[in-house]
């Protein structure tokens, strides 16, 4: 199955997100996925990680919509430079991507059109603008061989309890040997289990305040 049948549902902050009836699932939380995704990744990740470094390579393990990619893009100073790799074993079509509102929603975003992210192509790396090269790659984490010197990683898959393989150990021993010392790991996600899985494989784990919704989120820094 290359795509899955997707339904378009408003969030609480007014922007849309995506609910998958094959996972009964939904891509972003119901309180906002603008706001969540901004809370977590952009505020919790990429601006605690842009303060070490200007020169960062993120992957994101459930590209989605590509929310999280475009706010990354949005949201980069002049002078960082940001290769992104987003995981996704079913892209999203661009007919689906067209319903969606976010550039409605967010005042900055004719500084890059939402639909350039869908047009790159999979597989293959592509300079969205200066600051900002995007390789979709169409596969699951078990799939795919890896890469290294990862600074950044958004974890953004389904829940734990709708999609219990992504949170198995294992994942997250192949996502630590991909990443630098000191490397940041940031998720929605703050379940016990998933924190544990996490210092076994040699992370340093905090709980930090949730987006609307949700009390805690995550931010993992690799020993």
């Amino acid at each position: 199955m290359d795509q899955l049948p997707l339904e378009i549902q408003i969030t609480g902050d007014g922007s849309f997100t995506l609910y998958s009836p094959a996972f009964q699932e939904i891509y972003h939380s119901r309180h906002g996925a603008f706001t969540e995704s901004q809370h977590v990744f952009i505020e919790g990740g990429l601006k605690y990680v842009l303060e070490k470094a200007e020169r960062i390579q993120i992957l994101e393990v459930g590209f989605g919509t590509g929310l999280n990619a475009w706010l990354t893009a949005l949201a980069l100073p002049t002078a960082a430079r940001v290769m992104y790799i987003g995981l996704e074993p079913f892209p999203v079509s661009e007919q689906m991507v067209s319903q969606l509102n976010f550039e409605a929603v967010l005042p900055f975003a004719a500084t890059l059109p939402f639909s350039a992210l869908h047009q790159a192509p999979w597989n293959v790396a592509s300079l969205i603008n200066p600051q900002f090269e995007l390789l979709k790659i169409k596969a699951t984490l078990e799939e795919w061989p890896g890469a290294s010197s990862l600074d950044l990683v958004y974890f953004d898959a389904f829940a734990p309890e709708k999609h219990p393989a992504l949170w198995e150990l294992p994942v997250f021993e192949k996502i630590a040997a991909m990443m630098h010392p000191q490397g940041v790991l940031v998720s929605y996600c703050a379940k016990g289990q998933f924190k544990r899985h996490l210092k076994a494989v040699g992370f340093a784990v905090e709980s930090l305040p949730g987006p609307p919704g949700k009390r805690e989120m995550t931010r993992a820094i690799k020993l």
